[in-house]
C-alpha cells in the first residue's frame, strides 16, 4: 500500500508543527516563544505599561485565545485559507494554520486588568504592570 499526499509542502509543515508544538509543552518560559513569525508582534512600553500590537489579518475574534500568567502573555488561534472544491492553486503565499505565540515582559503583569481591543485584523492588548512590580518611596524616619 503506497501513500500520496496531494502537496508534500502541506506534510514537511505538519511535521515541523509537530515538532514545535511537542517542544512547546510549557508556555511559560523566560523568552518570547512562537510557532513560527505568525503572528507579528511589536511591543513597547507606554510609561510603566506594555502595549503589544499583533497583526491578525482575516482571524475572527472568537478564534483567538489569550491567556496572561505570571509576566507571559499567550496568545493562540487558527487561519484558515479555503478553496472552493475543484480549484487549481497555482501559487499559495498566505500562511494558515494554528498559531501559538507566547510573550514575556521584564516586570510582574497585572492579568485582571489586561484591555484587548480587536479591529480590522489588529489586536491591541493593553498590560498594565503590577502594582507589586512598581518601584515604592520609601520615607526616611
Amino acid at each position: 500500500m503506497s501513500m500520496t499526499y496531494s502537496d508534500p509542502f502541506d506534510v514537511l509543515l505538519g511535521l515541523q508543527r509537530a515538532l514545535e508544538a511537542r517542544l512547546e509543552s510549557d508556555w511559560l518560559r523566560d523568552s518570547t516563544t512562537s510557532m513560527g513569525p505568525f503572528p507579528p508582534i511589536n511591543i513597547f512600553q507606554k510609561g510603566e505599561d506594555f502595549v503589544v500590537i499583533i497583526e491578525l489579518p482575516g482571524i475572527n475574534k472568537d478564534d483567538l485565545q489569550i491567556q496572561a500568567k505570571d509576566n507571559a502573555i499567550r496568545i493562540a488561534g487558527k487561519k484558515s485559507t479555503g478553496y472552493e472544491e475543484g480549484a487549481s492553486v497555482h501559487r499559495r503565499e498566505r500562511i494558515s494554520g494554528d498559531f501559538d505565540r507566547t510573550l514575556t515582559v521584564p516586570v510582574q503583569i497585572d492579568p485582571d486588568r489586561i484591555r484587548a481591543e480587536y479591529h480590522d485584523g489588529i489586536l491591541a492588548l493593553f498590560i498594565p504592570t503590577a502594582e507589586s512590580a512598581k518601584p515604592r518611596s520609601i520615607k526616611i524616619a
